[in-house]
């Protein structure tokens, strides 16, 4: 009997060793989960920029990639582009997901940040990223949505509700939040009619010159995004570089065209809005540069741009706006004709809000949009 039990023993013992031995071999071939993308860049460019994606109807998570393949295939900048996901769901993004970004820790050896985000309300470990970066005022480049980054509920206990948009608290430099404290605006409006008035961009008066508008012809800047509505005159040192004329769709709307039926060929300036608002003049800035410094923090260069979401990107033009807007913040000197080619396959899809079916059902995968 003893002999049979020290036999079952034994044949269990090397059971589990072969269990755990085949445990081992699976975790070692099983590839770790990408939670954000890099881009290695050039020998001769140390720079590296981090591109931070969240927001639920420009489709930051498919811009921001290929600005990340731009900045490191074409100008030699390492890139590292994060992604909005469910905690549960790691390595799969989900924007309507407001309250985890993974891999903010990688600021902490950034020499560049761009923001693509809206309506967040990360918690602290991850705030603590950003704004340890924004303390140290080093460069910012805002996209769109970035005017209004983060929101957090009233009864939030986060240590940074001053970022939220529209903050009226006790920390009055705070006002308005990160939107206009660090970029210039928070969010306004839609200035123009939306999905049904397209933005043509023209060069400020006075600033023919300036750098970001190097190699930009007229009629460079387009897209089928709206123009958004500021508070004139911006904020501080803010200088409006480029305008934003509201035009009119020639075609019929298109639910299924990825630019709702407009098209880079309207040539038609709006008079008015659909809510009868003369948009005509002023124009609203829709890129301008500016200076920010957090209480207590550095000084750095901001650069915001109110154009530039996926469907955006198919215009050379924003894109070149936005690699200028990038070497002008880090104080590196902009190109005269920056290269701004696509990078590989590029095919975007429609800004609009999805629900969280959308995204439970899509699956995209992180690892997948490299």
């Amino acid at each position: 009997m003893k002999n049979l039990i020290y036999i079952v023993v034994c044949i269990l013992l090397i059971s589990c060793k072969q269990d755990k031995k085949q445990e081992q071999q699976d975790a070692a071939s099983t590839p770790e989960v990408a939670q954000w993308l890099t881009y290695e860049g050039s020998e001769e460019n140390g720079q590296h920029i981090v591109l931070i994606s969240g927001d639920e109807e420009y489709r930051s998570e498919e811009a921001l990639p290929q600005l990340a393949k731009i900045l490191s295939q074409h100008h030699g900048f390492k890139c590292t582009v994060l992604f909005a996901q469910h905690p549960d769901k790691p390595g799969i993004v989900n924007a309507n997901y407001v309250e985890n970004i993974a891999g903010l820790e990688v600021l902490e050896q950034a020499d560049m940040m761009f923001i693509f985000t809206r309506f967040r309300a990360l918690p602290d470990d991850q705030m603590a990223h950003i704004d340890n970066y924004l303390m140290s005022g080093k460069p910012v480049v805002g996209i769109r949505t970035s005017t209004h980054a983060f929101n957090f509920s009233e009864t939030s206990t986060s240590k940074y509700t001053h970022y939220s948009n529209g903050y009226a608290g006790e920390k009055t430099e705070w006002t308005d939040g990160f939107g206009r404290l660090v970029l210039g605006e928070k969010w306004i409006s839609h200035h123009g009619h939306h999905k049904h008035q397209s933005t043509r961009g023209v060069i400020a008066p006075g600033n023919e010159q300036h750098e970001i508008t190097n190699g930009l012809a007229a009629g460079d800047i387009w897209g089928s995004t709206d123009v958004y509505g500021v508070r004139l005159p911006l904020p501080g040192d803010s200088e409006p570089i480029i305008l934003g004329q509201v035009v009119n769709r020639a075609g019929e709307y298109d639910e299924e065209d990825i630019w709702y039926g407009m098209q880079p060929t309207d040539s038609e300036v709006a008079m008015v809005n659909n809510q009868g608002v003369d948009v005509s003049a002023p124009l609203m800035p829709i890129a301008w540069t500016k200076s920010y410094q957090l209480p207590g923090g550095s000084p750095g260069r901001a650069f915001a741009s109110t154009i530039g979401s996926s469907s955006d990107l198919l215009t050379e033009g924003v894109r070149r706006l936005l690699i200028n807007g990038a070497y002008w913040a880090m104080e590196l000197p902009v190109p005269p004709k920056a290269n701004v080619d696509l990078v590989g396959d590029y095919n975007p899809t429609q800004y609009e809000f999805r629900d969280d079916a959308y995204w439970e059902e899509r699956q995209m995968k992180i690892a997948d949009l490299e």
